[in-house]
């Protein structure tokens, strides 16, 4: 160290770092990789950084190149540790009870599957079971597995919007407060309904502290404003009186409501796969934050809501860029498709596996195709995309069956329906009647509500057909994908997670955090100007061993 007695700093210097008899040095890259642990990088004198454990560490005031005092070396930067959990809200991971802040999104028709939830809620992860789509029969049979393999770990389920079922939605929620679900991920609600706010109240209650808890948390998912206000703000007062004065709720309840907002956490959907408006997450976050403080003003409970974001998330620098936002925690979704966990079939998990960023399309939405709503699906490998606008196409066009010209019928038939119109509307007829017969009712009085019904059935089979692996179907699956997806081929590209069977949805986790935290320690170095040559850090997928994951486990 004498060496470098009186010589300039080479660079800005924070201060001066003194050694003592305890030193352990190691490369800038290899202190990168150790998230666990703290480093002071020095100025080696001859135009190079070393990061050093231990010594003696003096700031100074003035950042400006300073004479160094001969025992001491400048010092350009600091590495403080960063701990996966360090990425996101504590109050998040302390209110669900999760190791970190990542969220595992539901995926209907039990995508996001039994199997799936069970192996991220181990190792302290959030994730909600996909319901939507599916019979409340099939919904109890999976929650009683979850309540027996997962007692005191974070999961929870999802209960979506169905404006066209409107009591399934209503058995949804019912059934989620009956068999005392933890959290409701709430989805694609275009406006606050009963069913909604009965679940959120039903659950409030007093603890011994005098705070006013929900028994049920509710983490609500939302790409717009106005819908986002709605969740931010306490229940409409015509909703709760009705509940009261039904006995839904008790007067205790009907009283807190005035104070508490609808949701416990509110996710800004960004560009995802599903339901989305292709917002930019950008402007989403920030949008989101800034009225959940403007409601605060006037609702203090409201103040306590965190922020998430979702959409384009598969890479560990875009997870960064969602955090940097002022994201709480962050949801993946589209990704998570593609493991082998998911309830989808082994020829989808290879086409997702295989797609592109750019390699998705907009498709009309089963559950709202009346109104308009559109849907982000896989392209590549797939027809669905274009054969369902045209589905909408005709709808538009056409006020019935009877109206579509002979030539398109009979391309109907044969290349969507594979059969008559009228066996189309037979398999739709009883459908309906167990689920929801007053579809049947409307669809007699109104032909252009039948041929709705009749179209619906190809758009919801679509993705059965996918998750079942139908090879005779393939070219009409329906598979739900944003450009996550292909964010996240580009990164595993010649990896270990290469391919679609190597993709454990614990590794794919643990994973991407662990990128994330370098990606977040990259970023600290250049805001303090130490900049790295390109390629310095192999930014591909690390190695995550079965270990390393356990370590993620919440202590009992």
């Amino acid at each position: 160290m004498g060496q470098q007695r009186g010589h300039q700093a080479s660079r800005s210097s924070l201060g001066n770092w003194y050694p003592t008899d305890e030193v352990t040095r190691t490369s800038l890259v290899d202190a990168i990789a150790d998230l666990d642990q703290a480093y002071a990088l020095i100025d080696s004198g001859c135009g190079s950084i070393v990061a050093v454990r231990g010594g003696r560490v003096e700031l100074e005031t003035n950042t400006v190149a300073a004479t160094v005092p001969g025992d001491a070396c400048a010092l350009v930067g600091w590495l403080p540790p960063t701990p996966l959990q360090s990425l996101g809200s504590a109050a998040f991971q302390h209110h669900h009870g999760t190791s970190c802040s990542y969220v595992a999104g539901s995926m209907a028709n039990g995508i996001s599957s039994v199997d799936l939830v069970v192996e991220l809620a181990r190792i302290g992860i959030l994730s909600f079971y996909g319901a939507a789509g599916q019979t409340p029969q099939m919904i109890g049979a999976s929650l009683h597995q979850l309540k027996q393999q997962l007692p005191g770990q974070p999961w929870g389920c999802n209960l979506i919007h169905s404006p066209a079922e409107p009591s399934v939605e209503d058995q949804t929620s019912r059934m989620l407060v009956k068999e005392q679900v933890p959290c409701v991920e709430a989805s694609a609600f275009l406006d606050i309904t009963e069913p909604l706010v009965r679940m959120r109240l039903q659950t409030l209650q007093r603890a011994q502290s005098g705070q006013i808890i929900a028994g049920l948390r509710v983490m609500a998912k939302a790409s717009r404003l106005e819908v986002a206000r709605k969740f931010l703000s306490p229940a409409p007062p015509t909703m709760v009186s009705s509940l009261l004065e039904r006995g839904e709720i008790t007067p205790d309840q009907a009283q807190w409501a005035r104070s508490m907002p609808l949701c416990d956490d509110i996710t800004a959907e960004a560009d995802s796969g599903g339901h989305t408006d292709n917002r930019p997450m950008a402007t989403l976050v920030p949008a989101f934050t800034r009225l959940r403080d403007e409601i605060a003003l006037q609702v203090p409970a409201t103040g306590q809501v965190r922020i998430g974001a979702a959409g384009g998330l598969g890479t560990p620098d875009a997870i960064c860029a969602a955090l940097a936002l002022g994201a709480d925690y962050f949801v993946i979704g589209s990704v998570h498709q593609a493991c082998v966990e998911s309830g989808s079939s082994d020829v989808v998990r290879s086409m997702l596996a295989s797609a592109g960023p750019a390699d998705v399309i907009m498709a009309p939405a089963s559950d709202m195709f009346e109104m308009g709503v559109h849907l982000q699906v896989l392209r590549r490998g797939t027809l669905f995309g274009p054969r369902a606008k045209k589905l909408l196409e005709l709808y538009r066009t056409y006020s019935s069956l009877d109206q579509i010209p002979p030539t398109e019928r009979s391309r109907l038939e044969k290349d969507l329906f594979r059969m008559s119109i009228d066996q189309v509307w037979q398999q739709t007829r009883s459908f309906f009647m167990q689920r929801e017969p007053a579809q049947v009712e409307r669809a007699s009085q109104d032909p252009h509500h039948k041929m709705a019904l009749v179209f619906r059935w190809y758009l919801g089979l679509s993705s059965q057909w996918a998750n079942a692996g139908d090879l005779e179907r393939k070219l009409d699956y329906q598979i739900w994908c944003g450009p996550a997806m292909g964010a996240f081929n580009e990164w595993t590209r010649g990896s270990w997670l290469e391919t679609a069977a190597a993709r454990r949805v614990a590794k794919v986790a643990r994973t991407l955090l662990q990128g994330a935290a370098i990606s977040s320690r990259q970023t600290q170095l250049r805001r303090q100007g130490v900049v790295l040559p390109p390629g310095a850090i192999d930014r591909s997928p690390a190695l995550v061993s079965d270990s390393r994951i356990s370590s993620m486990r919440i202590p009992s």
